[in-house]
């Protein structure tokens, strides 16, 4: 499969891609992403992404991108050169290049950026029937989580000591106990009278389109969720423990610092959001994943 990439209006090899060391993304994390996945070529959730980086864009006072049809175009022509039927497509707009000076420039053209790489979601099957590990650690990020920004250290430092445990995933704890997101995910509980729980989408959270998807899926079941902050002590005593992403649609937390969620297996409330999700994927791309 070939490695494409497209800049500013040029689709290249991915060897030759490359931006200014001016950009302010390089300079400043003056920048925002989406990860967007596509199974049969057919991205997923297509409009959320498109929603969530539009907001962003605004937030940050960043002019000149594309349209959400323009963009579209380009990441679906991207898709098909790459030759990659199941992957995920990534998105970068910086506020462009510049001479540097930390106050905006003025009519500098954003830097706009994409790639398609192929992703096993598969293995996100196999992973949802065993469950996953994650540890804690300090939320020590910035004020403004809600915005998808490319500045991810704490997350980035979180999810390295999170691979030096063997675990799956970071969960990021505030300083007054309470649990916000996990390193690139939401976080969910079940509580002891059955109810999904997972934090307010606010400034300490991204509010993730799998989080928004899955949130739509469960309450159109009938399933009660409650958006409210929680505390690590619920966490821990929770009946079920999860997490979602654009990558891992929910995969259940079975351990967490080394003492076990619940039973110490996935629940059967994770296991009945996963079939919901797997139904609206296959719902939105005609993708299913292999039976085991």
């Amino acid at each position: 499969m070939p490695a494409v990439a497209y800049v500013n209006g040029r689709y290249l090899p991915l060897a030759e891609a490359g931006v200014s060391v001016e950009d302010r993304g390089f300079q400043f994390a003056d920048s925002l992403y989406e990860v967007v996945a596509f199974l049969n070529r057919r991205f997923l959730d297509w409009p959320g992404h498109l929603d969530r980086l539009e907001r962003g864009l605004s937030e940050l006072a960043i002019a000149g991108v594309p349209g959400g049809a323009v963009l579209g175009q380009i990441a679906r022509r991207l898709v098909a050169r790459a030759r990659v039927p199941d992957g995920l497509l990534y998105i970068q707009v910086s506020r462009g290049a510049a001479r540097r000076d930390h106050a905006f420039p003025a009519a500098t053209p954003p830097t706009l950026v994409m790639t398609a790489r192929p992703y096993d979601f598969a293995q996100r099957a196999a992973q949802q029937r065993t469950g996953v590990a994650a540890i804690t650690r300090p939320d020590i990020r910035w004020q403004r989580c809600d915005l998808k920004t490319v500045a991810l250290l704490p997350a980035v430092l979180a999810k390295q000591a999170a691979k030096v445990a063997n675990a799956f995933e970071a969960m990021f704890v505030a300083a007054d106990g309470t649990v916000t997101e996990g390193g690139s995910t939401n976080f969910w509980l079940v509580d002891a009278d059955g109810r999904i729980v997972t934090h307010p989408a606010d400034h300490r959270i991204l509010p993730g389109i799998a989080r928004s998807t899955l949130m739509r899926l469960a309450r159109d079941a009938q399933m009660q969720v409650v958006e409210r902050p929680f505390s690590l002590a619920e966490a821990r005593a929770a009946r079920e423990l999860f997490l979602t992403s654009t990558t891992a649609p929910i995969l259940p937390v079975v351990r967490l610092d080394d003492a076990p969620i619940g039973t110490g297996t996935a629940g059967p409330v994770a296991t009945r959001l996963a079939a919901l999700a797997w139904r609206e994927i296959e719902r939105q791309t005609g993708w299913k994943p292999p039976p085991g």
